[in-house]
């Protein structure tokens, strides 16, 4: 069983994310969201690194699966969003969690088919896939689905590599 951790970066708010996952299944443990202050991006930042922190001590996670930063229109923006991102990438391999990036279209195909989806195809099919009794909030959903991804990419790398075996149990 694998506890991963997605992370949805944010210099306003930060989304958080955990599922178990084992085999084919994957189940709920926790999200929410990290709401910043309006003060200087210095300490929004140490709030980020110190949030992140806590969750993968009280939480243990092994694994992160974290956003790409995708250049928008605004470059400041992509700036703030790099800098969040760096910020919740040093917590997790503080405590030596492995790193796994996906860009935003990788994650909506992994949980909705198409990397076109926009933000409320994301949270019902996180609700869905989960089995959650309420839909979750946008930025906790998209963690979610960090997580999701990750967990189907490593499922569908494991399936490639049995695959790949010839009958006798040899690698090709």
């Amino acid at each position: 069983m694998a506890l991963i951790l997605g992370i949805d970066p944010g210099s306003q708010k930060t989304g958080f994310g955990i599922i178990s996952h084992q085999g084919s299944r994957s189940e709920y443990v926790t999200s929410g969201i990290i709401r910043l202050p309006r003060i200087e991006l210095p300490e929004r930042l140490k709030i980020i690194f110190d949030s992140v922190s806590e969750i993968v001590e009280q939480y243990c996670p092994q694994e992160l699966a974290i956003e790409e930063v995708f250049m928008a229109r605004d470059a400041k923006a992509a700036i703030k969003l790099g800098q969040a991102r760096g910020a919740a990438i040093v917590a997790c391999v503080n405590k030596s969690l492995p790193v796994y990036e996906y860009s935003a279209k990788s994650i909506k195909k992994a949980v909705v088919g198409t990397g076109n989806a926009d933000k409320q195809q994301v949270q019902h099919m996180v609700k869905a896939l989960l089995q959650l009794p309420a839909t979750p909030k946008e930025d906790a959903a998209d963690a979610l689905a960090a997580a999701l991804c990750h967990a189907h990419t490593q499922q569908s790398m494991i399936k490639l590599a049995g695959a790949r075996t010839s009958r006798r149990g040899r690698a090709r």
